[in-house]
């Protein structure tokens, strides 16, 4: 109940200030997916959120404590970025790991961002977008908001004409082709298809890659898709893949090009081959419906990323090792 009646205080305050206060400048319409009615709605919905502060772990600060962090988390985490190597293509990681339920999800980012460092040396730098338990006060988390302003700063930082942007996205995904974005009993907006093509549309970014690791993630495809830009995917707008659940420590397609893949090679798209490949098998082995991992690749990228392989020498490969580990391989848990 007490959570419930911090809302409508909340809401009462809110509805005060604004009769006297013309806040900020109006941000961006987020009409495609918006997050959860308040609690005060539906009483359904007031018992889960009793639910969910409950399950909020002992240890971590408040809910709102958290929220209140977000904006110099930020600034640490872009801040921790490191200096660009002049002179040649840079590549800046941002993984964005969505569903704060599942270990597998922050496994895969927190991987993506150590693999990078130490396979591909000072050009590359990562920023990681997290929602978990157990990276409240270490990560930022994985938000509309900080998306933004992940991107936002990183545009500042990036070399427009030379330097790449690679989007790695992990998390459940709908037959609606959106993504969970989820932190019980935060309130955090959704993802979809549309709404992250938007967001990525007022970025100057030339080159990016923009990895989509979910089920129905091929519905991402045609909204993302144009000049310098790559865009893969861990299936077809109509299929699931398959990987994740409190059993796995790393998805199907995270396994296959993250931890086998870019474990041997520099080049993503022959990453993307080699992953494909392997995900057939396993899913001709377990008796699964294909996912039918989706590529797209626009024009220029190709050359722009061959330029910035130029730039590496390639460094040992990295054993994976979960975050939180599930203690169990990728089982056949539907995303």
């Amino acid at each position: 109940m007490r959570s419930v009646l911090t809302i409508l205080l909340a809401f009462a305050a809110g509805v005060l200030l604004a009769t006297w206060w013309p806040g900020p400048p109006a941000m961006p319409s987020r009409v495609g997916h918006p997050a959860p009615a308040p609690a005060s709605m539906d009483p359904d919905a007031a018992l889960d959120s009793e639910a969910a502060v409950e399950s909020w772990p002992s240890q971590a600060p408040t809910p709102e404590q958290v929220l209140y962090a977000q904006p110099r988390m930020m600034r640490d985490a872009l801040a921790q970025l490191g200096p660009r190597v002049p002179g040649k293509p840079n590549l800046y990681l941002l993984a964005f790991a969505g569903d704060g339920g599942e270990d597998v999800f922050r496994n895969e980012a927190e991987y993506a961002a150590q693999l990078f460092a130490q396979r591909f040396g000072a050009t590359t730098h990562s920023l990681v977008l997290g929602n978990n338990p157990a990276s409240l006060t270490s990560r930022p988390l994985a938000s509309w908001s900080n998306l933004e302003t992940a991107l936002e700063g990183l545009g500042r930082t990036m070399h427009r004409d030379q330097d790449i942007l690679l989007l790695y996205i992990t998390s459940h995904g709908g037959e609606d082709h959106s993504l969970l974005v989820d932190m019980d009993p935060l309130p955090l907006d959704q993802l979809g298809a549309s709404d992250l093509a938007s967001i990525l549309s007022r970025h100057p970014f030339k080159w990016k890659v923009v990895v989509v690791n979910a089920c129905y993630s091929g519905g991402f495809v045609p909204p993302l898709r144009g000049p310098g830009t790559l865009v893969l995917t861990a299936a077809r707008g109509d299929r699931s893949s398959f990987g994740c659940g409190s059993d796995s420590d790393v998805t199907y397609f995270g396994k296959a090009w993250l931890v086998d893949a870019l474990n041997h090679t520099d080049n993503f798209v022959e990453a993307f081959k080699q992953a494909s490949g392997q995900i057939r098998q396993w899913e001709r082995q377990d008796k699964l419906t294909p996912s039918e991992p989706q590529i797209d690749i626009g024009s220029g990228i190709a050359k722009q990323l061959a330029l910035w392989r130029k730039g590496i020498t390639p460094g040992p490969t990295l054993p994976f090792k979960p975050a939180t580990p599930a203690g169990n391989a990728p089982t056949a848990t539907p995303r």
